[in-house]
């Protein structure tokens, strides 16, 4: 396993970064222990959760996946000193958390308390912002004049960001978190609270977790040039696309578990049809190069320039060691080509 600094802090994390956003819905305690031991005896140190997991989000599993984290920990006290493990605070639009209010001070410093009781832990290494206040192009409202900056209030917004850093930076204090992220944000985003830290000595942006897939490559290069030259480390979530790089979707299909079988919040927005033309073409070209779709898909993102570590998610030992495996694989130029080609004639499926 190679490992990496996040962004400007002391971190060293491993490249892969094993997700748990299935646990309490999909998995249950014990196949979450099984996850943890192997992921760590593969050298994966990095855990990320939130405390709105499990997914699909809804009340009866808030905090579920948390609390599983929390008794495995309670159980294993000896391993909670080599994990890296970060959080993310819900933002906005959930009613049954804290009454769907925005992110602030307030809103911070009691989430952060309840994610470490859930956690069952005295810090989180990294505390992140799940999604901002204002509404940001992810979540497909990346297409043209779906947001309407202009009648957004800027700085109305950084009056919040400030609200929200003085409440992280009473965490950091105390040493309840050790550093802070983002999640689901934008380049302003990153560059206000940078602005905002260095102005006012408050805890700085170390880290952003945006989708990123073979099949949604928009932050490539803007995004992702903006935190290599601020030092933000890069982390993809949904490298899969939802598991429908691995081709399982294809044709209609829906294995009994699986992601697309369940209430999606936002829809099955990547349910295309030119997701699934791409996808087909995708799976032709993984099996020329004896790869399994999924293989092919995390070896290219482990290879972008600017990506810090890959967050993964399982439902299944096997597809963990799949996805691990995966991680050890070094593309050729030509396979590099190859997948160019396809990304040129397959742009923005969703």
């Amino acid at each position: 396993m190679k490992y990496v600094r996040l962004g400007s802090s002391t971190l060293e994390v491993s490249r892969v970064c094993l997700g748990t956003m299935t646990w309490g819905k999909q998995n249950d305690q014990q196949e979450a222990n099984d996850q943890l031991d192997y992921a760590q005896y593969q050298g994966i140190n990095f855990i990320d959760t939130a405390e709105m997991y499990a997914i699909p989000p809804n009340a009866e599993t808030y905090g579920k996946t948390e609390a599983i984290i929390g008794h495995y920990l309670k159980a294993n006290p000896t391993r909670r000193n080599n994990l890296v493990i970060a959080t993310k605070i819900a933002g906005p639009g959930l009613s049954y958390i804290r009454g769907g209010s925005d992110i602030s001070k307030e809103t911070v410093i009691q989430a952060v308390n309840d994610s470490l009781r859930r956690l069952n832990t005295d810090h989180i290494d990294l505390y992140q912002l799940h999604w901002p206040n204002y509404s940001s192009p992810h979540f497909a409202k990346h297409w043209p004049n779906m947001l309407n900056y202009t009648n957004m209030n800027a700085q109305e917004e950084i009056e919040k960001m400030h609200d929200i850093l003085l409440g992280l930076a009473e965490c950091v204090t105390a040493g309840k978190i050790r550093y802070c992220g983002l999640s689901d944000d934008t380049p302003w985003g990153i560059n206000q609270y940078l602005k905002l830290s260095e102005q006012h000595n408050l805890p700085r942006m170390v880290s952003i977790q945006n989708e990123f897939s073979l099949l949604h490559t928009k932050d490539w290069p803007y995004l992702i040039e903006n935190c290599v030259h601020e030092d933000i480390a890069y982390l993809p979530w949904s490298p899969l696309a939802t598991g429908a790089l691995t081709g399982k979707y294809l044709n209609g299909k829906r294995p009994e578990g699986s992601r697309w079988t369940l209430m999606q919040r936002h829809g099955l927005f990547r349910d295309t049809q030119n997701v699934e033309t791409a996808i087909s073409a995708f799976c032709d070209l993984a099996n020329s190069i004896q790869l399994t779709p999924a293989q092919l898909a995390l070896a290219w993102i482990d290879q972008v320039n600017g990506v810090t570590s890959t967050i993964i998610g399982a439902t299944s030992m096997s597809q963990l060691k799949e996805n691990i495996d995966a991680f050890n694989i070094t593309l050729t130029e030509e396979t590099l080509l190859r997948i160019n080609a396809w990304l040129k004639a397959h742009p923005s499926p969703f």
